[in-house]
């Protein structure tokens, strides 16, 4: 898996954004997206040892279009200038909760995990386990490795109490949250180091519980 050739690739991908350069070096695309799904395979087989259920996942269901969609947008760059995959029961279209990874150059990747503006239910379900349950959400993101990792849940908020919860809930600042996500950055150096895969795997085994609290909540 060469993440510096991914990288290099998206470098210059991010300095000549346009379809006659990309056609022109669809060879090197080709190339670095081969690594990436190489990368993704590697990290989907070590995560079903702790997170059974994406045991028989398809790695090409987990990685997204490198092509933007401009439609209601007012930048046309045609496309993204990263790969990315997010790791979830049922493949990246899925309503579950899951792991994700970002390679961006230029210091911009990251690792992460969690629910992304999840659909209305699901975030009814969430705020409800939170409710009901905060003792648990609190134990997971309380642990130092969490911690250290990843730091505080990350997302949209809103600005008042949801509806149906009092201001002075006790648990109000998660009850806010829209997102549920949690992000560690990497440098472009973190990503070539290599201990980089076995540094990976330990995040989203890190990860693990926090996801399978949410997806226990909307199940």
């Amino acid at each position: 898996m060469n993440t510096q050739l991914i990288l290099h690739f998206l470098a210059e991908l991010q300095q000549n954004n346009q379809k006659e350069w990309m056609d022109a070096h669809r060879d090197w695309y080709l190339q670095a997206k081969e690594e990436f799904l190489l990368l993704v395979r590697h990290l989907l087989g070590e995560i079903t040892t702790f997170d059974e259920g994406l045991l028989g996942l398809d790695p090409k269901k987990c990685i997204f279009r490198i092509n933007r969609d401009i439609r209601f947008s007012k930048d046309k760059s045609p496309y993204k200038n990263n790969f990315g995959a997010y790791m979830v029961e049922g493949g990246k279209k899925s309503s579950n909760a899951g792991y994700y990874i970002h390679l961006q150059a230029g210091n911009e990747s990251f690792i992460g995990g969690g629910m992304y503006h999840p659909e209305r239910e699901n975030l009814a379900k969430i705020r409800q386990e939170i409710d009901y349950n905060p003792a648990e959400l609190k134990q997971i993101t309380d642990r130092p490795a969490f911690r250290d990792k990843f730091g505080m849940i990350q997302g949209e908020k809103l600005k008042r109490a949801p509806k149906g919860y009092e201001p002075d809930h006790p648990n109000i600042e998660l009850l806010k949250l829209k997102d549920f996500v949690v992000i560690h950055k990497l440098s472009d150096e973190d990503l070539q180091a290599d201990d980089f895969k076995d540094k990976a795997v330990d995040m989203f085994k890190t990860i693990q519980p926090f996801i399978s609290y949410l997806n226990v909540a909307i199940s």
